[in-house]
């Protein structure tokens, strides 16, 4: 059995992962989340490291049963000692935006105001006091999937009366302020071993919240990219993408937010709020894809960098010291 394991079940988005484990010769296994057992008295597994690649928008590719069943596995694995990338703390909140909200109201983090709602009924009672426009957003989504806006409160009523809000996969949702972008962008910073990688600013039309960075087209600049998934809708989504360093206190909230929940491979958003020029961050992501093209937009592979912090884990894990820097 190889001594990495790597649970995965979009068949695209990690391609570049394993083509840098291949040219290293490090052997790994696959296992795919979505169609998985295990006993509740089984051993402990034979492999040292477990790298878990689930992703929250699996249910838009028949792939709904991998997510809570997920969180139980990270469970049983973390009780049998196995060291896990973005484990069971880090997947709870990559399956909850609730959560994170609630990680940045401790951590004194501003987001954009928002209330958690269960049930229609509440929709219009939860958006009193906030800004139009507003989006209500499914709590476990990913790919844009289950985010709506609304301009107004008759609009939100018509689209409960048409039965049209979709609450997602754990009956939950935000009611949340929209955030007019300056400047256009979104800017993404990720992290690796809770520590800053890079950022990107991504710049996009505002009709669209899929805004994952391995299907962004083009630089500012105009240059095709060659796209990680190659996502069917990828040519028509507009994104735009161009390297951006963010301030020191931007980072060390960033890092904060990623060690505080756990995530040891994960993806920061904010948004610079047109209005008044806050900076509101507003997405948490432990399954991060890195931006497409990555050595022509930040200059460098941070896939042979996440090699890097996996075989170190690994040599921990297996009780080597060794030394690792991003």
């Amino acid at each position: 059995m190889s001594a990495i394991a790597i649970s995965y079940e979009q068949p695209d988005w990690f391609k570049p992962l394993f083509a840098e484990l291949e040219k290293r010769g490090i052997a790994f296994q696959t296992t795919n989340p979505t169609a998985h057992y295990f006993a509740i008295d089984g051993a402990k597994p034979s492999f040292d490291l477990f790298f878990n690649r689930m992703s929250p928008s699996a249910y838009l590719r028949e792939g709904i049963q991998g997510t809570f069943y997920t969180l139980n596995y990270l469970k049983f694995l973390e009780e049998h000692g196995i060291r896990v990338i973005n484990g069971y703390k880090a997947f709870t909140y990559e399956t909850s935006k609730a959560l994170q909200l609630l990680l940045l109201e401790k951590l004194h983090i501003r987001y954009p105001k928002s209330r958690v709602v269960n049930h229609v009924s509440q929709i219009e009672k939860a958006a009193e006091g906030l800004r139009f426009p507003i989006v209500i957003k499914a709590n476990i989504g990913g790919s844009g999937a289950g985010i709506e806006k609304f301009d107004s409160i008759e609009a939100v009523r018509q689209s409960i009366s048409d039965h049209a809000v979709d609450f997602g996969i754990d009956h939950t949702a935000l009611v949340q302020e929209f955030i007019p972008a300056r400047g256009g962008y979104i800017t993404r910073v990720e992290t690796l071993g809770g520590k800053y990688l890079y950022a990107i600013r991504v710049y996009t039309n505002g009709d669209s919240f899929n805004l994952c960075p391995a299907d962004i087209c083009q630089t500012t600049g105009g240059q095709e990219l060659v796209r990680n998934a190659c996502a069917v809708d990828a040519p028509k989504n507009g994104l735009r993408v161009e390297a951006f360093t963010p301030s020191a206190e931007i980072i060390a909230n960033i890092e904060k937010i990623v060690q505080e929940s756990g995530i040891d491979v994960g993806g920061i958003e904010y948004i610079i709020d047109d209005r008044d020029g806050e900076v509101l961050y507003y997405d948490v992501n432990a399954l991060s894809n890195f931006v497409a093209d990555a050595v022509n937009v930040i200059g460098f592979n941070p896939h042979e960098r996440l090699v890097d912090f996996l075989e170190e884990e690994l040599e921990k894990a297996r009780g080597i010291k060794t030394s690792y820097a991003v």
